[in-house]
This record gives structure tokens, C-alpha cells and sequence, in this order.
């Protein structure tokens, strides 16, 4: 037999028989399971095992929630029995929300599962308060519960290691002040300064009672069922002060009446005053205290629910420089008030005092000028940028949001026709024939227009060709056949600047337009309106080019940007940038340089001086003896159709020193309507005695 065969036959004899093969996978298998089965009750009991770490993470999780009935549940018995769930949420929710607790974390050395009845659970707590953060180490005591899940032994320690139930956890504050505002030579706009504080001793009042409330709401402006209100308030005794309202120092009318009355006691209190009152109520805005809104905005900045926040104006633009963070300590103190342990503090920072631009005086005499109308006036030397006055008016006394302000005073404010809280010299406006000396030095400065040209004589109405139709550009003064640059300019043409526009073309003008900081943000410490000259960033037709060439069309032009521009005509074609903030030897920062040539800066200048100087000029009146002013008028029509009749009339006027002095000064005005009180020269005279009383003429 060959050794093949024999293998084989071997091999043969050595197989299991076919019907025992299938054992042993089934073996195997079976194995597998049991081993399966035993590795699942394993992993399965290990899993449900309790673990003791997870019942004070959730502890602390329902206190970031502020769940406190949940944190209750998770107590043992014994603890439930020693404090009630209503004396454990008081306790807990006044000492958390108290100390203004946020941001609680917790983390733990090790964990494991345990089979212990009662387990020691150490950890690590941390938590930002409103002194500071809070960080510590400390040990809960846990035990299980008759379905085995681990519940917490319950005392004040827990909230802090050396809390005792007889302790208190105690805010001390120290309040610390604002920054003041101050203008250029040092008069405060806005400061600490102190009020009258109104209130009522209820055991003191007469037995009139009830007329004696009437007379005190009407007098602070205030309804009989809030001094009520203040009244029934839980924590008054007969001899409690109880603050009704604040007033003005300088109120004594309303003081004086106000202590005839039984049960009166005026006290003097700490506050914030702003001295110019409505005068630069848009300047320097106000402050108010915070809101939810604001603390969560500000969250980590040091605000808390007792903080003021600058909510307009100055007082918003420069908060974070005028803002005072208070101090503060999280104190644990024992049964005595003594001082255990301090958790967190800080110290009281008080807020930086600013200096600005501003002349105080010559904020007041502008609003005064201004006070009977819809308006603004902007005031700034043309050299440096300084601005020097910003009115709007009619204006509204930040003293009224901080003495505290009746829903009728807000919806008077809010509701009146005149619209006080409206900031005009933070909007922009057609500026009317204003515009024409911006559009000459654009003409001149490109070549398209020659100064010396006559334009021709074309009476008091124009227009191009017949596919104008009925629309026709119409001036007001018939000066003759001289139609040349400086006629144009002092007799205020509006035909010469229609046609100017035309040779000038939209390119150029919207190209000019874009170097002098159209439809870009102006750069000022407070927010103004863009100036525009389209809303689609075109001049859509030729009729709106020769609007635009005058002032019209859909040209809207900011005051302080307007000024802006008008200082290129001392700056030898190059824009100062107006500031507000005081400096040290500030010699001023041009905003937009070389942006014409001092050639054609000079003809334009020449020729705006004449529009005052020359008798005939539509701004003679603004002339000063002894000062070389340049200037020019400006009557915006703002109406449906060239045939409306209703329309109003926006009038401007502005004037600038044009030679060098000691005291340069611009100064822009605008009324909202001057129909029927003498057009743009109604504005003239306002802004000429601003310059004047600044000048000391």
C-alpha cells in the first residue's frame, strides 16, 4: 500500500462519526452565551449600582436653575424632618440670589459606585457672586433611602463649609461715584450733585388724609393710588419716612407748597444732576438704573441690580470711562453680626471724570436761540474739529428720567407733535442752498465749471428741454444778466447750480461726494446719521442731478458732517474731523486731506465771503464788524409736488471765520419750517448771535 493510501485510511479512522460533529460548536455556543449572560449581570450590576456623586451633581444642577422644591426632594428624611421645604427654599434662594450667585460648578477627586448605606462625598464648588468669585472644598453626608438611591444630609454647611444654621450670609456694599462731565473750561454738564427727596411720615399727617394726597400727587405730578401704593407698604410704621419723589433743588416754589401740607418732610439726597438741563439734553444724555436686559448684556462687567448705566448721549458714549463699580464683600456672620469669614470683595472704583469739547455758555445761548423751534444748531472751531455747542430743540431735562418721571410726563414726551426727544443734530437733512458752495468747489476744482462763465440770463424759472415736461427749476431773485460763480453764490441761484450739476455730470459729483464722506460714518464720539445723496446709490435722472446741484433731490446731509465740509474752505481743501473730547495741545485731525485744491477752495471762499459782505447777499445780516465771516443760506422745499403749496420749508444758514483769529468758530443752524417767519434769514439771525456772543461782539 502506497504511503498516500495509507495516510488517508488513518485520517478516516481518526474522523468522529457524522452524527456527533454538530456537539461541539454547540459546545461553544453555548459557552459563548453563558458567558455572555454571566458578563451582561456583571456590567449590569455594576451600572446600577448608586453612585452617590451623582446625587449632589444634580443637587447643584437644580441649583443653577433655581429649582429649589427639586433641591428639596433630593434631602434625606431626617433632613426634611429638622427644616421644612419653606424655610429651606427661603434660606437657600435669599442667600444664593442674595450674593447674586451664577455660574455654579461643582467637580469631585474620584468617583465610584458604593454599596455603603452612608457615604462622605468630597468636593469642590465654585461660583461668581457680585463681590467676586467663590471657590472652596467641602463634604457632603449621604445616605441611602429605602429604594436605595443615595439622598443628602441636609444643613447650612452645605452652602458654605462654615455656615451655620444660626449664621447669615450678609452684602456689605460701598458705593462708589460717576465720573463727572465737564466742558472745555471746566463747568460741569453733568455731575453728583444733590436733590430734594420728597416723602410722607404717616403718623404726622392731618386728618384730611385723603385731599391731602390729592394735593400732594398733583403737585409731583404723581396719581393718589401710587402714593397710596407707597403707603401700604408692609415695612411702614406711623413713624416711617416713606420717599415719595425727588425735585430739584432749585424748585422752591413746589417745596414751599408742598410743606404746607401735614405729614411733608423734604430731606436733601446724593443724585446725579445734569445743571444745563434741557440745554444739552441730547448731548449729554442720561443715566437710569439697569435692566435684566442690561445685566445680562453686561454680565461679568461688575453691574448688579442696584447699578445706573448710561442710557443716551454723552452718558452712554463714554460709559465705560464715567461707570463706578461699588464695592462689595460676601460676609458670613454668626447669631452677633460678627464677621466669621469673608467669602469674596472688592473694592470701590470710582468712575473717571471726562473733559469735553464743549463751550457750556455757548451751549446755552445756542439752545436759547433755538428754543421756540424744531431745530438744531452745531457750533465748532474749523481748525481744530472742536465741537464747540450741539443743540436740539425743543429739548427734553434728563433731570426729569432721574428724579423719576410720571406716565403722563412719558407720554407727553412721547406723544408731542414737537417730538423733544428726537435728536436732530444726530439726524440728517436736505440742506438746501447750503450745498451750492460744496458744488461750486467741485465745479471750479474739476474743470467743469469756470467761475468767470456767464451762464446766461434765464429769468425766474428753467428747465432744460421739453422732456422735462412741466418740471421747472425756479429761483427767487432776478439779479440781471451776470450770471458768473459769485452772483450765483450771493443771490442764491438755483438755475446757475441746476445747470452746474449738468456740466459737472453724476460721475464727478457722485465721485466728489464719496471723498467727502457720503454715506459713510462719520467719525464722532457720538452716533450720527450718514450723510446721502441717493437711496440707491445713484442720480437716477437729470432732473435729480440739477436738484442735487442746489441742494435738493434726495441730498441728506448730517450737521456736524456739514461743517465738516465746510472747513475745507479754511483748510486749504482738506476736511477737519470733528471731536468732542478734550485734549492737551489738540491741534486738530483731518478726517479727509487734500480733498480739492487750495486754488479752487480759495475762489469758492472769495465768493461766500461776499454772500455776507456784499449788502445784497442773501446773508448780509449775519455780518459782524471787525470778523471776515464766509457763509451762505439755505431754503430746503420739502414737498409733494412742484405745484404743492403746503409744503414746508427746511432753513439753513451757516457761517464760518475766514481769516485767522484767536477764536475761530463755524456755526450751522436749521429750523424744520420756517414758512411764514421770513425763509432762511429767520435762521440767519439765530445763528449770527451765536457766532457774535462767541466772538464777544
Amino acid at each position: 500500500m502506497s504511503t498516500r493510501k495509507q495516510y488517508l485510511k488513518n485520517k478516516k479512522k481518526r474522523r468522529p462519526p457524522k452524527r456527533r460533529r454538530w456537539l461541539i460548536p454547540l459546545i461553544i455556543f453555548l459557552v459563548l452565551i453563558l458567558c455572555s449572560g454571566i458578563g451582561f449581570l456583571v456590567w449590569h450590576y455594576l451600572r446600577s449600582r448608586p453612585i452617590p456623586e451623582d446625587t449632589v451633581r444634580n443637587y447643584f444642577s437644580l441649583l443653577n436653575d433655581g429649582d429649589y422644591e427639586g433641591m428639596y426632594a433630593l434631602l434625606t428624611e431626617s433632613s426634611k424632618d429638622s427644616v421644612s421645604e419653606k424655610d429651606f427654599i427661603s434660606r437657600n434662594q435669599n442667600i444664593y440670589e442674595g450674593i447674586e450667585a451664577s455660574n455654579i460648578k461643582v467637580s469631585f477627586p474620584s468617583e465610584e459606585s458604593s454599596s455603603k448605606d452612608t457615604e462622605t462625598v468630597t468636593y469642590s464648588t465654585s461660583m461668581d457672586t457680585c463681590a467676586g468669585s467663590v471657590s472652596f472644598d467641602n463634604q457632603a453626608v449621604l445616605e441611602k433611602d429605602s429604594n436605595g438611591a443615595y439622598r443628602i444630609s441636609w444643613d447650612s454647611t452645605l452652602i458654605f463649609p462654615s455656615l451655620q444654621d444660626d449664621y447669615k450670609v450678609r452684602v456689605e456694599t460701598e458705593t462708589a461715584e460717576r465720573g463727572s462731565i465737564y466742558d472745555r473750561n471746566g463747568t460741569a454738564l453733568a455731575t453728583q450733585g444733590t436733590i430734594s427727596e420728597v416723602g410722607l411720615v404717616p403718623g404726622k399727617m392731618s386728618g384730611n388724609k385723603e385731599e391731602d394726597i390729592q394735593k400732594i400727587a398733583e403737585l409731583l405730578d404723581m396719581s393718589t393710588d401710587d402714593i397710596n401704593s407707597l403707603l401700604g407698604a408692609s415695612y411702614v410704621q406711623d413713624d416711617t419716612f416713606v420717599p415719595l419723589k425727588q425735585i430739584s433743588k432749585d424748585d422752591t416754589d413746589t417745596e414751599s407748597k408742598l410743606l404746607e401740607i401735614s405729614g411733608i418732610l423734604i430731606n436733601d439726597a446724593a443724585e446725579r444732576i445734569y445743571p444745563l438741563g434741557a440745554a444739552a439734553g441730547h448731548l449729554t444724555g442720561y443715566v437710569q438704573s439697569v435692566t435684566a436686559e442690561d445685566l445680562e448684556k453686561k454680565a461679568g462687567e461688575g453691574y448688579h441690580a442696584g447699578s445706573v448705566i448710561g442710557k443716551s448721549g454723552l452718558e452712554l458714549a463714554y460709559e465705560d470711562t464715567l461707570r463706578a463699580v461699588d464695592g462689595s464683600s460676601v460676609n458670613i456672620v454668626d447669631s452677633d453680626g460678627n464677621v466669621v469669614e469673608t467669602l469674596a470683595s472688592q473694592e470701590a472704583k470710582n468712575g473717571e471724570d471726562i473733559h469735553v469739547t464743549i463751550d457750556a455758555s455757548l451751549q446755552q445761548t445756542a439752545y436759547d436761540q433755538f428754543s421756540s423751534d424744531n431745530g438744531t444748531a452745531v457750533a465748532m472751531n474749523p481748525k481744530t474739529g472742536e465741537v464747540l455747542a450741539l443743540v436740539s430743540t425743543p429739548g427734553y431735562d434728563p433731570n426729569e428720567f432721574i428724579m423719576g418721571m410720571s406716565d403722563r410726563r412719558w407720554e407727553e414726551l412721547n406723544n408731542s407733535e414737537n417730538r423733544p426727544l428726537t435728536n436732530r443734530f444726530a439726524a440728517s437733512w436736505v440742506p438746501g442752498s447750503t450745498f451750492k458752495a460744496l458744488t461750486a468747489v467741485i465745479g471750479v476744482d474739476s474743470g467743469k465749471i469756470d467761475p468767470q462763465e456767464n451762464f446766461g440770463y434765464e429769468g425766474l424759472s428753467w428747465h432744460e428741454d421739453s422732456s422735462w415736461g412741466d418740471y421747472h427749476v425756479t429761483t427767487l431773485t432776478d439779479y440781471g444778466d451776470q450770471v458768473n460763480l459769485e452772483n450765483a453764490l450771493v443771490y442764491s441761484d438755483n438755475i446757475y447750480f441746476a445747470k452746474a450739476a449738468l456740466k459737472i455730470g453724476a460721475d464727478t459729483l457722485i465721485d466728489r461726494f464719496k471723498a467727502m464722506g457720503f454715506d459713510e460714518e462719520i467719525p464722532f464720539e457720538l452716533s450720527l446719521t450718514s450723510s446721502t445723496y441717493d437711496d440707491d446709490d445713484n442720480i437716477d435722472s437729470d432732473i435729480q442731478l440739477a436738484d442735487t446741484g442746489y441742494g435738493q433731490g434726495q441730498l441728506l446731509v448730517n450737521p456736524v458732517h456739514m461743517l465738516s465740509m465746510y472747513s475745507l474752505f479754511v483748510n486749504d481743501g482738506s476736511m477737519i474731523q470733528p471731536t468732542l473730547l478734550c485734549q492737551d495741545g489738540y491741534t486738530g485731525k483731518m478726517w479727509k486731506e487734500n480733498v480739492f485744491s487750495a486754488d479752487a477752495v480759495e475762489t469758492v471762499r472769495n465768493d461766500l465771503i461776499q454772500v455776507i459782505e456784499n449788502p445784497s447777499g442773501t446773508g448780509a445780516s449775519a455780518r459782524i464788524d471787525g470778523v471776515t465771516l464766509l457763509g451762505k443760506t439755505g431754503t430746503a422745499e420739502i414737498k409733494d409736488s412742484q405745484s404743492d403749496t403746503d409744503g414746508i420749508e427746511r432753513g439753513w444758514f451757516i457761517c464760518e471765520t475766514a481769516d485767522s483769529t484767536d477764536t475761530p468758530i463755524a456755526v450751522a443752524g436749521m429750523v424744520e419750517d420756517v414758512k411764514g417767519k421770513g425763509g432762511s434769514s429767520y435762521v440767519t439771525e439765530k445763528v449770527r448771535n451765536i457766532t457774535a456772543d462767541y466772538l464777544g461782539k
